[in-house]
């Protein structure tokens, strides 16, 4: 059996990496359905598996690895989301209207009170061109690079490269009705949010060295470490620099890149015969900030990957099929720039910073839920729970088929639609198939396919109660997969 040398080893997970630089994938809110080209075909479940494992099984059980056998993956898939918003209602503060006329006021002003003595704030006035927008940016190429070495026949080390992704939006037209200070009225600007070409790119890359051994006959343990790289880039936000710490480091500051790393840990044991339960945790990822967006995200430009959980079952289903079912848990609730809601920017938090804008046009922005701040609104993601069910097959002794479906409740509310215009990440159900194919060589091939059925969340712009914002996504995915063994 042949393996890549070390140097060609470090060759090949460089150039994955740099390759996945540009790369997006989106599916339970940020995180991919499926990390394993063999998973990806059962919608991403696998934590209890011992057939069939590739050299990615780790980025869901840890523990997988040592029934993978000496083998190296490298695969690339082709994933399509297509995202699109739509607003109905005019604007109910329309192009020249000046707030500060006698017998006029900013919403939520209190009547008859100018200045910082008013006890009511102000609201922002902000409004969405109405009609329908879609994003560009529709076809993501995804590598992935997986290796394991067995160390003896009860233990083996390996190392992978995956990533997350998927806030890549970019939506070129549009229009909102804004306040400028320096005319002291309402006027309609391009863009989305009225300050261009409205987007955000994120991109994590993952490092994972990983060990696995046996314990006893029928039972195994694995250890990740997991190094972090991620990126992230923000345009169009300008008209939000009333309500942020740090306006200069709210939008339009190229990429801004950050580190950090964690654990994952995991078991799998047979529990009976032909029936294996499965179980691993991933610990939150403390990542550095981004410098370069701290006016947008919570606690100074903090993005750390919320932890995870997983277990389930595998079971053998005579003697050429297996079912397999996972329950997962994302943790998007402890990490505030994901977590938190629009309400610390429309609840109080930030309205002495906003009055100060609207009246004086100053951007000394304060407060903890003002963008930045150590409570500073974000995009609302509710913590996820994803059941995932799949199935596969021998159709022959060279011929793996496979079928999978997982559902999960949606992440957004209705109350948070206006900022996750920049990442709709609606997406509840996922049908998979996918096949393993043995070549000639002795190697084989891993295609795998993806439907993410579209879903659409509905509710009102905070800003503009006359407004009705929906967001929808719907997305295709298709992997190839080369595995040397």
């Amino acid at each position: 059996m042949t393996f890549l040398n070390k140097k060609s080893l470090i060759t090949v997970a460089i150039t994955t990496a740099l390759t996945m630089a540009g790369s997006a994938s989106a599916t339970n809110g940020y995180f991919a359905h499926a990390y394993s080209p063999s998973e990806a075909g059962l919608a991403g479940a696998g934590v209890a598996k011992a057939k069939n494992v590739d050299s990615l099984a780790g980025s869901t059980n840890p523990a997988n690895m040592v029934f993978a056998g000496d083998r190296m993956d490298i695969g690339i898939a082709l994933f399509s989301p297509q995202r699109e918003y739509e607003v109905t209602g005019n604007p109910a503060l329309p192009n020249g209207y000046n707030p500060f006329t006698p017998n006029t006021f900013i919403p939520s002003c209190n009547p008859g009170q100018t200045g910082f003595s008013q006890t009511n704030p102000c609201q922002l006035p902000f409004s969405i061109g109405s009609g329908n927008v879609e994003s560009e940016n529709t076809l993501f190429p995804v590598p992935s690079f997986g290796w394991n070495k067995m160390l003896s026949d009860r233990s083996s080390v390996g190392i992978m490269v995956y990533g997350n992704g998927g806030m890549n939006t970019e939506y070129q037209g549009g229009s909102a009705n804004v306040f400028n200070p320096n005319t002291q009225t309402i006027v309609t600007a391009p863009g989305t949010f009225g300050n261009g070409t409205l987007g955000i790119d994120l991109m994590q890359l993952f490092f994972a060295p990983t060990y696995s051994m046996k314990v006893g006959e029928n039972s195994s343990i694995g250890v990740s470490l997991i190094g972090v790289f991620q990126r992230f880039e923000a345009k169009g936000l300008g008209s939000f620099a009333g309500v942020t710490n740090s306006p200069e480091n709210l939008t339009n500051n190229g990429y801004s890149t950050s580190y950090g790393g964690g654990l994952k840990i995991g078991f799998n044991s047979q529990i009976s015969d032909g029936i294996r339960f499965g179980a691993s945790y991933q610990s939150e990822m403390s990542m550095g900030e981004f410098d370069e967006y701290k006016g947008l995200f919570a606690e100074g430009g903090d993005f750390d990957i919320p932890e995870t959980w997983t277990f389930g079952i595998s079971a053998d289903v005579g003697e050429k099929g297996t079912f397999v079912a996972d329950i997962q848990r994302i943790n998007y609730s402890d990490v505030k720039s994901i977590g938190n809601d629009i309400t610390p920017l429309t609840g109080g938090q930030c309205f002495d910073a906003l009055n100060a804008f609207l009246i004086t046009g100053s951007l000394a922005a304060s407060g903890p839920g003002c963008g930045g701040g150590s409570n500073g609104f974000g995009f609302g993601y509710n913590d996820m729970t994803i059941v995932k069910t799949g199935y596969e097959w021998s159709q022959s002794d060279d011929l793996i088929l496979r079928v999978g479906y997982s559902i999960t409740d949606q992440p957004i509310e209705s109350s948070d639609v206006i900022f996750n215009i920049l990442a709709p990440a609606v997406i509840k159900s996922h049908i998979t198939a996918g096949f393993t194919k043995q070549l000639a060589s002795g190697n084989e091939m891993t295609m795998s396919f993806m439907y993410g059925a579209g879903e659409k969340v509905t509710g009102p712009n905070p800003f503009d109660s006359s407004q009705t914002i929906s967001i929808d996504m719907n997305q295709y995915q298709v992997g190839f997969t080369y595995s040397r063994k």
